[in-house]
């Protein structure tokens, strides 16, 4: 490395006559820059950040200062596309690269190829900066947030075809509700251009179900990977994947690593398992539980039933004892006005008086008689109607009408003809007892 001169005879090159060497300003800063790219041609620098400017190009321009001294630096966009954050004043920073001179101004500055945060990774950084500006614009905001649909009948998932996330959903789902239909969009999870095929596979999922008819429609999205370094997990705090995420018409569960990792697509999405696993047990139930709760809601249909019928019954008695109270009391009043007319007719004696009045009190009589046996007539058929509307709910009743329902061996309801295979045993439940079979052949509607 070349040291500066230590006097002028060291400098000048060589000495007119008249003593003087007379140099042009471009070759003074010329020599100057030979001298400084000599003396520092690779220098750490640390100082605080001030002046940030990003021009049209991509260049930065900034100084970093101390409590005595400024050096002005500089980073080529080349450089600058490789800094995952933003530099900004006030930002603590240590520079790496060399001293030089920009001939045209006669300026001395850095010329920086890396720099890095104090105190900071520099991912972390980035990775800070952008999650504020996301959260200012409103990604994150839980009332963006909508809920997961219960029992899908499509679930999208969006990770690596060879990884272990993906093995790990299928293994649980299937231990939880065998014959759950899952798309698998695969992308890369890490590295170079990772980012852009997650954000694609998302927006993909949305256009699909935007086509397809509505059986058919994805219902719920998981994207993620398993665990690792931040910088394995980078791509999930891309911009690009958390705007995927946020715009995404369909529900989006993130899953990206273990517990303790969070990332800015778990921020987006709707609902954040803490990793895959977790992810599918979230989004499909457990069908041994399923069919215990369909068990209590049978059994409490049923009580509902008897009661509802005992009651019917008990109001229909009191309703009866009252017509009868009220129909006697109706004969009484009648045989009691009767009576005042009989005595009336005896103390007056005329033939035709009597006549009379033993025709009304026949007529009186009549119609408490007729009005009786209609109030009867009415309420039966009211009973009659309750009955039968009762009867018509009864499951009982639906197999009584020549309808059966198939279980399989393992005690699971059959509702389609892929449920079962050629060979199983099946139990079939009719109203007045079961049969016990074996499949010989399935054929579904298409004629499969």
């Amino acid at each position: 490395m070349k040291n500066f001169p230590e006097d002028e005879d060291d400098f000048f090159t060589g000495r007119p006559e008249d003593g003087r060497k007379i140099f042009t300003v471009s070759e003074v800063n010329r020599r100057i820059k030979e001298l400084m790219e000599a003396g520092f041609p690779d220098v750490w620098v640390e100082g605080e950040v001030s002046g940030a400017t990003r021009i049209a190009t991509g260049t930065v321009f900034f100084n970093l200062k101390d409590a005595s001294g400024l050096l002005k630096c500089v980073i080529f966009p080349q450089t600058a596309r490789g800094i995952k954050f933003e530099v900004k004043d006030g930002d603590k920073l240590i520079c790496r690269g060399g001293v030089s001179v920009y001939e045209r101004d006669g300026r001395y500055q850095l010329y920086v190829r890396s720099l890095e945060p104090k105190g900071l990774g520099s991912l972390q950084l980035a990775l800070e900066q952008l999650k504020k500006r996301l959260e200012k614009e409103g990604l994150f905001a839980s009332e963006h947030k909508r809920k997961i649909p219960y029992l899908p009948s499509r679930i999208g998932v969006v990770t690596s075809a060879s990884g272990a996330a993906f093995k790990d959903i299928l293994k649980v789902a299937a231990g939880r509700f065998s014959g759950m239909h899952m798309i698998l969009y695969p992308v890369k999870v890490q590295g170079e251009g990772a980012a852009g095929e997650i954000a694609s596979a998302v927006r993909e999922f949305n256009v699909y179900n935007a086509r397809a008819r509505k059986n058919e429609r994805v219902e719920v999205l998981i994207v993620g990977r398993g665990g690792g370094s931040i910088e394995d997990l980078w791509a999930f705090n891309e911009e690009p994947v958390a705007r995927a995420v946020y715009d995404s018409e369909i529900p989006v569960i993130s899953a990206v690593g273990h517990e303790r990792d969070w990332t800015l697509c778990d921020l987006a999405a709707d609902l954040r398992a803490p990793t895959p696993s977790a992810a599918a047990e979230l989004v499909v139930p457990d069908k041994e539980e399923l069919r215990q709760k369909l068990s209590r809601l049978t059994a409490s249909l049923q009580a509902g039933l008897q009661d509802l019928t005992r009651s019917s019954r008990e109001d229909l008695d009191a309703l009866a004892h009252r017509m009868q109270m009220s129909a006697a009391h109706y004969l009484e009043i009648g045989a009691s006005r009767m009576d005042s007319a009989v005595k009336k007719l005896r103390l007056l004696n005329p033939k035709a008086m009597l006549e009379q009045f033993r025709r009304r009190v026949s007529e009186l009589s009549g119609r408490a008689s007729t009005a009786w046996t209609h109030l009867l007539q009415i309420k039966n058929a009211v009973l009659r109607s309750a009955a039968a509307n009762l009867n018509g709910l009864s499951p009982l009743n639906v197999l009584s009408r020549g309808y059966s329902i198939t279980f399989s061996a393992a005690g699971g309801v059959i509702r389609s003809a892929g449920d079962v295979s050629a060979g199983e045993e099946i139990r079939i439940k009719l109203h007045d007892g079961e049969i016990t079979g074996q499949v010989t052949e399935v054929r579904g509607n298409g004629g499969d």
